[in-house]
């Protein structure tokens, strides 16, 4: 999970609906890093005010007063359509406003600095982990770039890519992605290293504040894990109907579900079949990748569609694709189809996998990410030198009634301290610069009360 990699530590991070943790592997055991209130997990939560953007505690503690502007619960959105029945449900009881967007995208709607700004689930799952990236780097005195994420096991592709995504915007590098029960088993097996004999089979219960995996594991000596089966629910109902993407049936055209991989495979994997065409000089076909175990194919969930084209004209069924599919350790689905007339393979990606982000829309989240966290840190280096200002002002005022310095100093120092104070009033939302040459010209002019 985390320890020296080539350029900077990795760190370990637990996206969590209601909280998120971190932690880092340090002096040969893990370190549950704490945020900047002490707290060892922080709030998935985040605040659009006035003047700045609150992540975790403080967006938390302001939510009773900013509700439609307190945005929680991403976890639930990230990776899934606005029309998802879930998704309807769980509006119904959120106070900020969530629409319908491009590709049937929700967009989660506040208003910040006076202006109505739309955010995607992913956008605000970057803060959190940028929150959790900048609390690590506080520890740690160095940058942090690799990450190893959570996410619950029964996140389908889509929520697993958008998931990364987010940490991409948050300006990490997910270098694995890991299921949450599979991440307990972990840290269980190495707290218990010394009571490990032979094979132990264990049974993962994780309830969560706002998802619920249950995994059956087996643990033996040297620390080897083995998933045997997995389940789990967002809304503690019935069993999640949805399923890992290992579990994925592609179509031809016209043809029905053939499954490559059962229930519960292990991951990583790969399967693979041949199609071939389903009329008399057919050049192309199209493959639709499904996510489920049902026959039909309408009652899986579609994760994407690629199309194959240059097979050369034959008779039906005689050309053909090898279609193979592959699922990294991270569960993220990858089809590679080759030409069986012509031998020629091509590496596609699924084209039209509505809901994920494209590599452009990435770069520009990404940067406008960097624009959030430079003006947030604007906004503290302003508030710092306003607060620094109010606080020479208070200390001023309190030493000049027992300072004994000639009339005429005095005089200057009283004029001084009155038009600064009066400057500042009027002046709250003054630029750092000002702020700081009022806080030059007074330190001068009151010289002798400091």
């Amino acid at each position: 999970m985390a320890g020296k990699g080539n350029d900077s530590p990795a760190i370990g991070i637990d996206l969590g609906t209601t909280y998120s943790c971190v932690a880092v592997w340090k002096h040969n055991r893990i370190e549950i890093i704490p945020n900047d209130q002490g707290n060892r997990t922080t709030p998935s939560a985040v605040a659009f005010v006035d003047a700045e953007r609150l992540i975790g505690d403080g967006a938390k503690n302001q939510a009773p007063m900013n509700p439609a502007n307190t945005v929680f619960d991403a976890k639930r959105l990230i990776g899934r359509r606005f029309s998802d029945s879930n998704v309807q449900e769980d509006m119904k009881l959120w106070p900020f406003k969530v629409i319908q967007g491009p590709d049937d995208t929700p967009k989660i709607v506040v208003t910040y600095k006076g202006q109505e700004k739309e955010f995607l689930a992913e956008e605000i799952s970057s803060m959190v982990l940028g929150k959790m990236k900048e609390t690590a780097e506080a520890y740690l005195g160095e940058v942090v770039k690799n990450a190893v994420i959570t996410v619950p096991t029964y996140f389908n592709d889509l929520q697993r890519q958008a998931t990364k995504d987010a940490g991409t915007i948050a300006g990490l590098n997910v270098i694995r992605m890991i299921n949450e029960p599979t991440a307990a088993a972990i840290a269980y097996g190495l707290d218990n290293k010394s009571d490990i004999a032979g094979k132990i089979n264990v049974l993962i219960f994780d309830l969560g504040g706002g998802t619920f995996d249950v995994s059956v594991m087996t643990i033996e000596e040297g620390g080897i894990f083995e998933v045997k089966a997995v389940a789990g629910d967002t809304h503690l109902g019935e069993l999640c109907k949805s399923v890992n993407p290992d579990e994925a049936v592609a179509y031809g055209a016209a043809v029905l579900a053939s499954k490559l991989s059962v229930r519960n495979t292990p991951i990583p994997t790969s399967r693979s079949k041949q199609y071939y065409t389903a009329y008399d000089n057919q050049t192309a076909v199209d493959i639709r990748v499904y996510q489920g175990e049902r026959s039909k194919s309408t009652d899986n969930h579609l994760l994407g569609t690629l199309s194959i084209s240059g097979i050369p004209p034959a008779p039906k069924g005689v050309s053909g694709v090898m279609v193979c599919f592959e699922i990294d350790a991270n569960g993220i689905l990858t089809v590679t189809a080759g030409n069986i007339s012509t031998g020629k393979v091509e590496k596609l990606t699924i084209t039209n996998a509505n809901g994920r982000l494209s590599k452009e829309e990435i770069e520009k989240k990404v940067k406008e990410a960097e624009r959030y966290k430079y003006e947030d840190q604007e906004f503290k280096k302003k508030a710092d030198a306003y607060n620094a200002l109010e606080d020479c002002l208070y200390k001023a005022k309190n030493k000049i009634k027992n300072c004994k310095v000639r009339s005429e100093i005095l005089k200057e120092m009283e004029k001084a301290i009155a038009e600064t104070t009066k400057w500042l009033t009027d002046n709250q939302a003054a630029p750092f610069a000002e702020l700081q040459l009022k806080m030059v010209h007074l330190e001068f002019v009151c010289k002798p009360l400091f």
